[in-house]
């Protein structure tokens, strides 16, 4: 982690939201570090500066539905919805696969931008924007509060983020923290 942090990452401290261990992320992935969004977005005026500073660089894309998958964007995707005054709805898991549920709906063409808290692989935001193509919806953008992946996420359309953070990642295969025996926590939302 750089000593000279970026904004965020001070809110992220503040917030006891900077974890050190030993942790298997969403993607499978281990790493010796994790960035706990929901301690942060519990705050809900941090939740909201951290939607608007998103909705500011999305602003002239002309977005009317913001969608975010369950269970780690629906708070940042709802704030960043209410910044550019439009609707926020959620994919969840069923059966293993994000889908639409509750009701929500998208048209065909309408202009969506997909928000995730923390992308780590892009494994997430891409499903969502999947979710969202389905539906015959047009993905103008993809924003998060952090881009942990290096720049190796592989999302397709123009992806926002407000930092990038650079924590390692080790296959669990090849972790040096399991290999030292040291204990593994699974932190995120995802239990699969």
């Amino acid at each position: 982690m750089p000593t000279h942090a970026p904004p965020i990452l001070d809110r992220f401290r503040r917030a006891g939201a900077l974890l050190e261990g030993h942790f298997r992320l969403t993607s499978g992935l281990h790493s010796p570090g994790y960035l706990q969004c929901a301690l942060v977005l519990q705050h809900p005026r941090e939740a909201e500066a951290l939607g608007e500073e998103i909705a500011d660089r999305v602003r002239d894309l002309g977005i009317q539905t913001v969608l975010s998958p369950a269970l780690g964007g629906i708070v940042i995707g709802q704030e960043v919805g209410r910044a550019l005054g439009v609707r926020a709805i959620f994919a969840e898991r069923q059966d293993g696969r994000l889908t639409l549920r509750r009701g929500f709906t998208l048209d065909r063409g309408e202009k969506v931008l997909v928000v995730e808290d923390v992308v780590t692989t892009g494994g997430s935001t891409r499903e969502t924007i999947d979710v969202a193509r389905e539906a015959g919806a047009v993905v103008v953008a993809a924003a998060a509060i952090i881009d942990r992946s290096g720049g190796q996420q592989k999302i397709d359309v123009p992806f926002h983020v407000l930092t990038e953070v650079s924590l390692p990642t080790y296959d669990p295969a090849a972790c040096p923290l399991c290999l030292a025996g040291q204990p593994v926590v699974k932190p995120g939302s995802r239990t699969v």
